[in-house]
């Protein structure tokens, strides 16, 4: 949200799957999504049609508690938690870094799916 750049989503247009990274400590991370796909289709609304995968970083900073909270929370306020895999991960501890990595290969791999927005 605070300004990606013109040269970044001139070279993003070329990717076939789009990877969003927010902060666990963020203070809202559904609001951040959100300004990331306004900017997004501030740019180029045909960006908004390309596969994406939300993943929360720096979970490491989170006890199990609180994850868990976050995850609710997520759950129930992410509108596109049916075709957006979330990930929550640490490249602190190493957390999730597998599972994102194999979300990433399979992204690749699969057939281009539309979004309907």
């Amino acid at each position: 949200g605070k300004g990606i750049g013109l040269r970044f989503l001139r070279h993003i247009e070329r990717n076939s799957s789009l990877l969003f990274m927010i902060p666990a400590d963020a203070d809202d991370i559904i609001k951040e999504y959100k300004i990331l796909l306004n900017e997004l289709d501030q740019f180029n609304p045909e960006l908004l049609h390309k596969k994406r995968i939300l993943a929360i970083s720096k979970c490491d900073m989170l006890d199990e508690e609180l994850l868990a909270e976050m995850k609710k929370d997520i759950n129930k306020r992410f509108k596109d938690k049916k075709t957006v895999p979330v990930h929550y991960i640490s490249a602190q501890t190493g957390q999730g870094i597998v599972e994102l990595k194999d979300e990433i290969w399979k992204q690749l791999n699969e057939k281009e799916k539309e979004f309907d927005y």
